[in-house]
């Protein structure tokens, strides 16, 4: 009997995490053959989350629980679970029930016919058309400036087999790019379209700075373009510099009495020079960031408790969570 390992990462989701217990271990009541176990990783809720799991644990010991001492970040917490699993193949899905955990039964599928990873794409969203654009054309910029094929509106839901995890592991990346290493990695894979539903409860942790902080983070780790672009942009400024100094020196001899270069041009010149270095230095800055995160080689997360991992994986119970009265919806 092989094993499944599936992660949730949590931050504030109590109402949401009873749900998706219940859906996936209906899922995997289906799979005769294979024993399992659910890894939720709570990033330091300040909800009732952590009771929720515990007593979902209580009742049920294939499910694990890892409580962080404090929030890690959207980023490292999820890695550090990833990194706990035993099973020969690992599921990540969130806990907001965006993703579909019915189609952990195709990832199953494919990854019985051969295919070491099932990577499930959303080719349609719920959310509003300007958000899922926005993601849309930031995924096609990163594939186009890569140094490596990456996968366009993937975020991580699917299917790894423990090849694919031993590899991830060896990366040794201390604030790592998963859909990079995925991308990088380059096993045989099989794209799954799915349609990504809205939020049914709560709200969404992601704000400004932790997109921002995650699309930066994409596009440092898989590409040196930003890099060439800056020595770009350099070439170009002063091409136009010493163009536009050579068409002021004609102008005036041209017309040495009548011709009075003024201020304007002065101001105009450095505003634009400072704005090119400006940007250059933040250019840098986010791969000095890179570097500085790297050489200090801190832990993904560390854990404040764990609950449930002295047990092994086991086939999952018949019997629904929700009947054993411990929903308190």
């Amino acid at each position: 009997m092989r094993t499944i390992s599936i992660i949730t990462a949590c931050y504030n989701e109590e109402e949401n995490v009873e749900e998706l217990y219940d859906r996936v271990r209906a899922v995997m009541c289906t799979l005769k053959n294979y024993s399992y176990e659910h890894i939720f990783i709570d990033n330091h809720s300040s909800d009732n989350t952590v009771e929720v799991l515990k007593k979902i644990a209580a009742s049920d010991t294939n499910v694990r629980v890892i409580v962080n001492a404090r929030n890690f970040g959207h980023i490292r917490s999820p890695h550090h679970a990833f990194m706990q699993t035993t099973g020969d193949a690992v599921i990540g899905i969130v806990a907001d029930l965006q993703d579909p955990p019915e189609m952990i039964l195709d990832f199953v599928r494919e990854w019985e016919n051969g295919c070491s990873m099932v990577l499930a794409v959303k080719n349609t969203s719920d959310e509003s058309s300007l958000m899922f654009g926005i993601r849309t054309s930031y995924y096609r910029l990163v594939r186009r400036i890569s140094q490596v094929e990456t996968f366009e509106n993937f975020t991580g839901f699917g299917l790894y087999d423990r090849k694919v995890v031993d590899i991830v592991k060896s990366f040794k990346d201390p604030y790592p790019y998963f859909r990079g290493m995925i991308a990088e990695i380059g096993l045989p894979y099989k794209l799954l379209p799915y349609h990504q539903p809205v939020r049914k409860r709560g709200f969404t942790k992601n704000n400004l700075y932790t997109l921002y902080d995650m699309a930066m983070l994409g596009i440092t780790n898989l590409s040196k373009v930003p890099l060439r672009f800056v020595t770009f942009i350099g070439f170009i400024s002063a091409g136009v510099s010493l163009l536009t100094a050579f068409a002021y020196l004609v102008y005036k001899l041209l017309f040495w009495s009548s011709f009075s270069v003024g201020i304007a041009p002065l101001v105009i010149g450095i505003f634009f020079f400072s704005s090119v270095q400006m940007l250059s230095m933040g250019i840098l800055g986010e791969y000095v960031a890179a570097i500085l995160t790297q050489v200090q080689g801190r832990p993904y997360a560390i854990e404040l408790e764990r609950v449930n991992f002295e047990h092994q994986p086991g086939p999952p119970k018949e019997q629904a969570y929700f009947d054993d009265g411990l929903n308190s919806r």
